[in-house]
């Protein structure tokens, strides 16, 4: 692995967590810890490198991994890491998560560094020239507001301009933000209640809220809200099987990074990808499938493959070069 990586920064820390233990652990123990800290393809960058030494991280004794670090450890930032953030703050979104002293107090610590890289320097050649107004204050607090939301589990009254252009007032538990990187915008995953006990999951766009405030109602704590989302989902995921050739592999984890997945490897170059999904994410990620490229076959399931076959011979109907 890289001394550094902005895509892969994840894994340090989960490393860092194992290498700090100071018991030894077995590879279920550990498997746990790099699921519960890192993402659902992790275990296939990290726990193959720890099994067969690779990476000499390790002691193995019978079936038990002790860290080879006998003491506490510091990992001070490396210039390489100080103008990756620096770069950071130039992006726009930045500003979403933080306010305006914890920028300032950051830019003054970064003063002497040169950004590793300019937004100007980035082409986005598929990506929808309309996305969301960061810059604008009102945007900025919806999204703080609907964040801390989140974290607290509160319900919110909200404003909402629905794409039909109708006006929806209604209260709302926000359960997911998640960002579309080819529309250039962030959207919200929010539980509705409609009656009684009974709710359902919404998904709106944070450009088209016009209003939010936070109540003090908050959602019951046996609610799971990573349940509730699950529940929406298709029972059949679909099946992608991904040669990894020319960094497939990665580039697939990078390109479905907002969908819930489970990747694993099936021979020498080829993994078995499963991405969850439900009705309101369907077009979305079809378009999604359809711009990855060659290294990526369609298995199931039989709804996506009809779907995906529609959308081809509609595309192809419309291409004279066809």
């Amino acid at each position: 692995m890289e001394l550094f990586s902005e895509i892969y920064s994840c894994y340090y820390q989960v490393l860092r967590h194992l290498l700090s233990r100071r018991e030894p652990a077995g590879l279920e123990g550990i498997r746990d810890q790099i699921q519960g800290e890192g993402f659902e393809e992790s275990i296939l960058a990290i726990l193959p490198k720890l099994e067969n030494g690779a990476w000499k991280l390790f002691e193995k004794k019978g079936d038990l991994y002790l860290s080879r670090l006998t003491a506490p450890f510091v990992t001070p930032l490396s210039g390489l890491e100080k103008s990756y953030l620096k770069a950071l703050l130039t992006d726009p979104r930045i500003c979403l998560f933080l306010d305006r002293e914890q920028l300032d107090t950051l830019d003054n610590m970064l003063q002497c560094v040169s950004p590793l890289f300019r937004q100007d320097q980035f082409f986005y050649f598929d990506q929808f020239a309309d996305g969301d107004p960061y810059q604008d204050e009102e945007y900025r607090r919806i999204f703080r507001t609907l964040l801390q939301a989140q974290k607290e589990r509160r319900y919110v009254d909200l404003d909402y301009n629905s794409p039909t252009g109708s006006r929806v007032h209604h209260y709302y538990v926000p359960a997911r933000l998640e960002y579309s990187v080819k529309n250039d915008k962030f959207r919200l995953l929010a539980l509705k209640n409609i009656r009684g006990d009974k709710s359902r999951l919404e998904i709106l766009n944070l450009s088209r809220i016009q209003s939010v405030q936070p109540t003090e109602k908050l959602l019951a704590e046996e609610t799971d809200l990573n349940r509730v989302i699950q529940n929406t989902y298709y029972k059949e995921p679909v099946r992608l099987h991904i040669i990894d050739r020319r960094n497939a592999l990665e580039r697939a984890m990078l390109h479905f990074a907002n969908y819930e997945k489970n990747t694993r490897k099936i021979d020498q170059d080829t993994y078995e990808c499963l991405i969850y999904y439900n009705q309101m994410m369907e077009s979305e990620l079809l378009i999604e499938v359809m711009s990855f490229g060659p290294m990526l076959r369609v298995l199931g399931n039989d709804r996506f493959l009809k779907s995906l076959r529609a959308r081809l011979r509609k595309q192809m109907s419309l291409d004279p070069v066809y």
